[in-house]
């Protein structure tokens, strides 16, 4: 056999990576596959808390005591170097705990979602799959790390001698909301950190400001006059001030609040969702 007919017969399996163009895959087949793969995101939400060390004891009073100590430094901050605010003690650090504990969920979600398409790039490059899965997991992983700090809040509030309401079962569903807005923003950030690595070292800065901008350090009423007319343009302002209405005060929120919240949240899953699955068949590449 010659050498010509030898190449001709040799014929490997060879994978090029190139640009794909941008666009939405069929949609239908794509959540189905979602769907069928949800095991697998599950999976990798457990190893990730496993090596996260949060199934053991101290793992998990970290978690609890992280933005537990961020109270207590700005409560002291706001009680003592500012003066005190409006209203009663206990109830200002019940609100600071309950607003921190749902924004250090947030922020959570949010970054380790950002990060999850990077972080698999070995995955990406050897398995087939709906790319949203990683976000999606690492959501997942925030909901289950934040789980502790509801029953730490329980005590909180006890301990505050703050009132009890049957108002406060309806706070579960500005949590509802709030992980809908997470899941969004967190498939938005990832999809850039694809493109602008960068975008790593300017999240905390990010979410630090955010935090100031939030009800949280303060209550919702109290915003500074000359910011109020811009504070609901932040989507925070709704979803963890209704929260902390409803959970700390016992209080149903404005409809505003309500309004503000379901909007924020659906915009960001909506926008999140088509602008991550437009770009992720090029992830690869960029990986």
């Amino acid at each position: 056999m010659n050498a010509t007919s030898v190449d001709e017969e040799f014929n490997p399996s060879v994978h090029v990576y190139e640009p794909h163009k941008v666009g939405l895959p069929p949609l239908r087949p794509y959540f189905k596959a979602l769907w069928e793969r949800r095991e697998f995101a599950a999976e990798m939400s457990r190893t990730g808390i496993r090596a996260a060390n949060t199934n053991t004891f101290f793992g998990q009073v970290w978690l609890v005591l992280n933005p537990l100590m961020l109270a207590g430094v700005y409560y002291i901050l706001v009680e003592i170097i500012s003066g005190g605010g409006k209203g009663d003690g206990s109830a200002r650090f019940a609100h600071m705990c309950g607003g921190l504990f749902a924004f250090y969920y947030f922020s959570g979600a949010m970054t380790t979602a950002a990060s999850s398409v990077v972080g698999g790039g070995k995955l990406l490059m050897n398995m087939s799959f709906p790319r949203m899965l990683l976000p999606l997991s690492a959501l997942r992983t925030a909901f289950f790390r934040f789980l502790p700090t509801l029953i730490v809040y329980a005590a909180i509030h006890l301990l505050m001698r703050q009132p009890l309401h049957w108002a406060m079962l309806l706070a579960p569903s500005f949590l509802v909301l709030l992980t809908i807005f997470a899941a969004g923003m967190g498939m938005i950030f990832a999809a850039i950190q694809v493109y602008f690595r960068d975008t790593t070292s300017f999240l905390p800065y990010f979410v630090r400001i955010w935090l100031y901008l939030s009800p949280v350090l303060w209550f919702a009423e109290d915003a500074p006059e000359r910011f109020r007319r811009f504070i609901v343009y932040n989507p925070l302002y709704s979803l963890i001030g209704g929260w902390t209405d409803l959970l700390v005060r016992g209080t149903i929120p404005d409809p505003e609040m309500w309004i503000g919240g379901v909007l924020w949240a659906a915009a960001a899953a909506l926008v999140g969702a088509l602008f991550f699955m437009s770009r992720e068949r090029e992830f690869v590449v960029r990986l």
